[in-house]
């Protein structure tokens, strides 16, 4: 069956736009005709993620993909290392097998740090012969974010050993360096190493790029770096990409790639450039199978009205629409559940902290980062232990191993805001161990126990409500319908806006709390970490 589509042709790659039909037949673009009719509407290369992890959306790949699509994106690069922390390669093997259910492409990467570090507790590891057996495998595109940049600065034999074998498969490599500069950025790069999306400042990304690497300009929904960097692609046009990182559905059913596109036009960036890094560069960077409206192409694009609005009106993968007028067509795809799970029921006592020093180190959380501040300050006391300061914005928050029985490491922390209640999740980036932040130690308790009860998920409780978004797949994924989790996360929410957080996402600024390859302080299941100094250290100074 052959089909025709007309339109105003945007072909990015030799920067013109012209009236004429794409003549499709099965999954290309066969023939382009030029005429000049006038066209309202507008035909552009579909959109694409150039970094995610489907996880953080608490979405299989199938349903992802179903919200994804309404937003003319057509394909993404996806790290599956949250899943991989958990069930090793079993989680990747279902990650690729639920992705090949729908129409969205999916390119997923080898995981290269699981776990992310030695300081932690995970479900799964990934060694050498590991990371090659899925290296060697024609679905695995490239080796994911070499988030263990000390490693490469000193020559770790384990990290240059996976570094080498991606090299030896001819796959890409995906960094992973918050605020590496000078001769350590030097080295990093010269591995190998050929893009980053951790970059914050426009100077670091200067940096970055005239040392030769692609930027991927991430705007997620805890850590957003747009503003900051999108002034570099009217500089850099061919060597940056744009990207989420970590999106929750709420944000997803909003709105994904095409939200950058829109708001690098209204800043007034060419067109074409914009196109570049939204489109072409994330194909040409990591040769995917994805079409860029050229004859002989996949039919992969998407019709929008004008370059104002930049309204979605279709998008096509392989030559078949996906999404009309912002509906989905994508059908749903069920799964089996597999998890990894064994943590015991907790008691009010295991969070109790017993004081001994004079000032207690605390965890600053900021709006809008992965990286926190840390800094130390006289801890509020009763009956000789250590209490949540609310007037001071000083809660606890705990870190509990989910996969075998095991008593928290506990901290405290400044940024969340809550005047009331707690908030657990099973979602604490990349080990995923248990992690929870609250006023009190009962409010604490019971999230915690919501969350072991249900074997995963997002949980609160406040006041009357005691509330679990249930996540059975790996603790990280729903098996519901992608539209009603959006739903029901965003009811999550509001309710925390109401506890008296300012954080425009609590959860997934929570999520990043446990990320030890992040500066500056930060606790996994096994107590706090300075991640500047690589080294853990007392919660409470003498």
């Amino acid at each position: 069956m052959i089909k025709r589509i007309s339109g105003n042709i945007v072909d990015v790659l030799n920067e013109t736009i012209y009236s004429g039909t794409l003549v499709i037949q099965g999954k290309k673009i066969v023939r382009i005709t030029r005429d000049y009719r006038r066209h309202e509407n507008f035909i552009i290369p579909g959109l694409i993620d150039s970094h995610v992890h489907i996880e953080s959306s608490l979405l299989m790949p199938s349903e992802f993909a179903r919200l994804a699509v309404r937003h003319g994106t057509v394909a993404v690069v996806s790290d599956p290392h949250e899943i991989a922390n958990v069930l090793g390669i079993e989680g990747i093997n279902f990650m690729i097998e639920n992705s090949e259910q729908t129409l969205l492409k999916f390119y997923f990467g080898a995981p290269s740090c699981v776990p992310a570090t030695a300081f932690e507790t995970a479900g799964a590891e990934l060694c050498l012969k590991e990371t090659e057996s899925l290296l060697k495998m024609e679905k695995i595109r490239y080796l994911s974010e070499m988030m263990n940049f000390p490693g490469v600065i000193c020559d770790d034999p384990i990290v240059m050993s996976k570094i080498e074998l991606a090299k030896k498969y001819g796959k890409n490599i995906d960094g992973h360096a918050p605020n590496l500069s000078g001769s350590n950025l030097k080295k990093y790069i010269s591995a190998g190493i050929t893009t980053d999306h951790e970059t914050t400042r426009y100077e670091e990304g200067i940096e970055k790029l005239r040392m030769g690497m692609k930027l991927q300009i991430r705007e997620g929904s805890a850590e957003k770096d747009f503003e900051a960097l999108i002034g570099l692609v009217d500089r850099y046009p061919d060597d940056c990409m744009f990207c989420s990182d970590d999106k929750h559905p709420d944000d997803l059913v909003k709105g994904h790639i095409n939200d950058l596109v829109k708001r690098a036009l209204h800043k007034g960036i060419d067109r074409m450039k914009v196109l570049k890094c939204a489109c072409v560069n994330p194909v040409r960077h990591y040769n995917l199978d994805v079409g860029l409206l050229q004859e002989g192409d996949y039919a992969d694009f998407v019709v929008i009205d004008n370059f104002t609005a930049f309204n979605i009106l279709k998008t096509y993968i392989n030559g078949e629409v996906v999404s009309e007028n912002g509906e989905s067509l994508l059908p749903r795809v069920k799964e089996d559940i597999l998890n990894y799970f064994n943590a015991g029921k907790k008691a009010v006592s295991d969070f109790l902290v017993e004081s001994y020093g004079k000032r207690i180190n605390v965890i600053d959380a900021i709006e809008g980062q992965l990286i926190t501040e840390k800094s130390t300050v006289l801890p509020k006391i009763k009956n000789k232990h250590i209490i949540t300061d609310i007037e001071n914005d000083i809660l606890k928050i705990v870190v509990i191993n989910r996969y075998k029985d095991a008593l928290p490491a506990i901290g405290f922390i400044r940024g969340f805001g809550f005047k009331r209640g707690a908030i657990a999740s099973s979602i604490a980036h990349d080990s995923h161990n248990i992690i929870a932040v609250g006023v009190s130690d009962g409010d604490i308790t019971e999230a915690v126990n919501l969350i072991i009860e249900n074997k995963g998920g997002l949980s609160v409780v406040h006041e009357d409500v005691r509330e679990c978004l249930r996540l059975p797949i790996a603790g990280l994924m729903s098996d519901e319908d992608g539209f009603k989790v959006a739903e029901k996360y965003s009811v999550l929410n509001n309710i925390l806006k109401q506890m008296g957080s300012s954080l425009k996402s609590p959860y997934m600024t929570l999520s990043f709390m446990a990320l030890l390859v992040i500066p500056k302080l930060k606790l996994s299941d096994r107590g706090l970490f300075d991640a500047e100094r690589f080294e853990f250290i007392e919660l409470q100074q003498s």
